[in-house]
């Protein structure tokens, strides 16, 4: 099973250590939601932007790969190419962190229109909607870790 967080096993390793409420998307989100903000920035941060380098040179996880592909991140036209890699840029430099979103919920023209809208967020806002979109991800990984 590939890990269900980026990068970033101490979720997972804080979770066992704490005592189980018998349902574990809870309990690694508990350990989501107790860690300090710098510890919630580099989770955040752990996380590739889509259709981004890391996607062209083979260094996604199997996860990501596999989630962007089902999203069509991996058959971008060149123009949608280019969209994408100006809205990762404006997002990265508003934010200093990737863009993230559920892309197993949603499509290429939804993954768009969601980083043009949130691009007007605070930045507390944006770290919140980041973890719940992480969230996301995770109880997916946890129901089908295809």
């Amino acid at each position: 099973m590939s890990a269900l967080f980026e990068h970033s096993p101490w979720v997972e390793a804080r979770a066992d250590a704490r005592p189980s409420t018998g349902n574990r998307h809870h309990d690694l989100m508990e350990v989501v939601y107790d860690a300090t903000p710098a510890e919630k920035l580099a989770l955040i941060r752990a996380h590739p932007e889509l259709a981004g380098k890391a996607a062209i040179d083979g260094s996604l996880t199997e996860a990501s790969a596999a989630e962007q592909a089902s999203a069509g991140l991996d058959q971008l036209t060149p123009a949608e190419f280019e969209r994408f890699h100006a809205l990762n840029t404006a997002y990265r430099e508003r934010f200093d962190f990737p863009f993230i979103i559920c892309v197993r919920l949603t499509d290429k023209a939804g993954i768009l229109a969601a980083m043009e809208r949130r691009l007007a967020h605070d930045r507390d806002t944006e770290i919140a909607t980041a973890i719940a979109e992480i969230g996301k991800i995770v109880l997916l990984r946890l129901e089908d870790p295809a």
